[in-house]
């Protein structure tokens, strides 16, 4: 029950017992008024009468005693008048029985009344000569006190009505502000750090209001602080402490994504073929600053080409990479050039000759990582042949037949659907044990029945628009699976953007879940985070839709340079899962342990979970428990 109705409830309560007291004392003090008036004006009838009638009491039989009564008892107000002799016969009787209207029986019943009597003597000289009595009529009272009470009825109740009015009008501009706080503090719970400018005058909520306005800029304080240190423990995780440039990690995840991207791509490979030389030269000091100089190399030639796209990686040691997106052949070449120039330049100020090689191949999606670095590797051994700081570019081979080949076995297995869809990755509760969510993992194979490269079939997938029907394929299988066995826990199911921003889908994802609301709170839609930084507005439109369905949905892969930390709280999603290479060897590392006690202490505050990835040594998964994970697959 809302406090305004509390309020109302308290206040008509008091109202009505206070009403009620003082209505009764008003109508007893007003009954017996009346029975002391009626009582009064008896005794001064009868009085009076027996002055009237002393001077004809001498002859009991005179008409003018009657007469002289009739004259007093027509007025109406007496029940009964008695004139007695002095031996108590009766002279005259004059009675009226008959009931006065406007007053129901109930009301005379409930509030009885003593008829008044009085008698008085009637003298003839110094002997008495009779007796009159005096009754006077209660209807009359009766009537008085009726109308009476109705109109003391009626003024309270309009009392109380204006009350009512008053105070509805006083709670509504008081509660006002209690509402505002309230919504105030919901905004706040949803990472919304709103003030309330107009402070409400009543004291106390005024008070509350000022204490709610520091305590929303204070949260703000604070998770803007985390958000800074998220990204710059991030950056420390994600880039070479020595160069800037970013890990090999960086590189793993850059190129799981350009797999949807379907944009010309290139792999260089360079590596400084000089630096063993030099290490036995230089001190480490000198060493440091080399790689440091080759490493500016590497970001300012690439920065001066204008392409966004193109990024540098160091991996270890001498060996460093360059992937470029939306690059063609020819300015590939072009950047290569230039990197040789530079090389040479910088190997003068070592006097080397011959500083670094680049080995250059084309990004193949129907091919592995692993192989594609190799095709770079092999094109580094090539421009070592060449000459000195040179470049040598492998060109990929012709995959038009292995294209149309994938087109029709992606066509062919969605519209069939042929494919197999699995529940792993068991992510643990951290707390009680229990598994508190799986993964759909689709499999596809070829005609011969092997399996096929997943990501390569969901590329393609992409690149021809199939991927809708497949992830709408994997939702339906997901949903009769469900409840088929009664799964207790969360399934997650991989969306691509492709899914994300058709509208058709979502309005059968609708139908679909219309007919199935009790399996709807079982799943999580699983978004890759450098997605979601990509189109962040289509992203949250699209959270907001699934949390209206009673789904929930999971950022996957989640560090700092895919997505920035103060994106969380506008998005607000229900799980964040780390990248996986966070939880990894986080027991040996304090930067991963500072960012993920960083990244949960924000997610509290924003009601999120925070969840680990294939995390591999038992070691890291107790230290990912000890810091507060909510959940953690092996």
């Amino acid at each position: 029950m809302s406090l305004s109705k509390q309020l109302l409830l308290l206040i008509s309560a008091l109202f009505l017992m206070i009403f009620s007291l003082n209505f009764v004392l008003s109508v007893e003090n007003i009954r017996s008024y009346l029975e002391g008036e009626s009582q009064v004006h008896a005794q001064d009838t009868a009085t009076s009468l027996g002055l009237s009638l002393s001077p004809h009491m001498s002859d009991e039989k005179d008409p003018v005693l009657e007469t002289m009564i009739s004259a007093i008892f027509d007025r109406g107000y007496y029940k009964q008048i008695k004139l007695l002799n002095v031996e108590g016969e009766p002279l005259v009787i004059l009675s009226n029985e008959k009931a006065i209207d406007g007053v129901p029986a109930w009301f005379i019943s409930q509030l009885p009344m003593q008829a008044a009597v009085a008698e008085s003597e009637i003298s003839s000289g110094w002997n008495i000569s009779g007796i009159v009595l005096v009754e006077i009529n209660p209807n009359y009272a009766y009537l008085k006190l009726y109308e009476q009470v109705k109109r003391s009825f009626y003024y309270s109740l309009l009392t109380f009505a204006l009350s009512v009015f008053l105070l509805l009008v006083v709670l509504q501009i008081t509660l006002s502000s209690l509402k505002r706080i309230g919504k105030m503090a919901e905004t706040i719970s949803q990472g919304s750090f709103d003030v309330i400018e107009r402070l409400p005058w009543t004291l106390e909520v005024r008070r509350v209001a000022t204490s709610m306005n520091v305590m929303s800029k204070k949260l703000e304080r604070v998770i803007a602080n985390l958000n800074t240190r998220l990204e710059s423990i991030g950056k420390k995780l994600q880039l070479d402490d020595l160069t800037g440039l970013s890990k090999r990690t960086g590189f793993d995840m850059d190129t799981k994504e350009l797999l949807t991207s379907h944009v010309e791509t290139y792999v260089m490979m360079i590596k400084i073929d000089a630096l063993s030389s030099l290490v036995k030269e230089l001190g480490s000091d000198a060493i440091d600053q080399f790689l440091k100089d080759f490493a500016d190399i590497l970001s300012t030639v690439s920065e001066e080409k204008d392409h966004q796209n193109i990024k540098a990686y160091r991996f270890f040691g001498s060996e460093f990479v360059i992937l470029t997106q939306g690059l063609s052949a020819e300015q590939v070449e072009g950047l290569a050039t230039s990197l040789s120039v530079a090389f040479g330049e910088l190997g003068k100020k070592y006097q080397k000759t011959d500083i670094a090689h680049i080995g250059v191949a084309v990004f193949d999606p129907f091919s592995s990582k692993n192989t594609i670095l190799l095709a770079a590797n092999e094109a580094y051994e090539q421009a070592q042949l060449i000459g000195a700081n040179s470049y040598y570019l492998r060109q990929g081979e012709d995959r038009a037949k292995d294209m149309a080949e994938w087109k029709e076995l992606v066509f062919d297995t969605i519209d069939r659907n042929n494919y197999k869809v699995s529940y792993l990755g068991a992510v643990e509760n951290m707390q009680t044990g229990e598994v508190m969510m799986e993964e759909a993992f689709s499999e596809a194979f070829d005609k011969s029945g092997q399996p096929v490269s997943i990501a390569t079939f969901v590329s393609i997938a992409e690149k021809f628009v199939k991927i809708v029907d497949l992830d709408e394929g994997v939702i339906t299988r997901t949903v009769e699976h469900i409840k088929a066995n009664k799964t207790p826990h969360l399934v997650a199911i991989n969306l691509s953007s492709r899914t994300v921003k058709n509208s058709d889908f979502r309005a059968r994802l609708g139908g679909l879940i219309a007919n199935n609301k009790a399996v709807a709170k079982h799943i999580v839609f699983s978004l890759s985070a450098y997605a979601v930084a990509k189109e962040i507005n289509v992203y949250k439109e699209f959270i907001s839709f699934a949390h209206s369905l009673n789904m929930k949905v999971i950022i996957k892969r989640f560090e700092t340079q895919s997505m920035a930390p103060d994106l969380i709280k506008e998005l607000r999603p229900d799980f964040v899962r780390l990248a996986r290479d966070i939880g990894n060897g986080i027991s040996r590392d304090e930067h991963k342990k500072e960012f993920t006690r960083t990244m949960i202490e924000v997610c509290e505050l924003l009601d999120i979970q925070v969840l680990a990835e294939n995390v591999k040594s038992e070691t890291d998964f107790n230290c990912l428990k000890d810091i507060g994970v909510t959940g953690a697959s092996h």
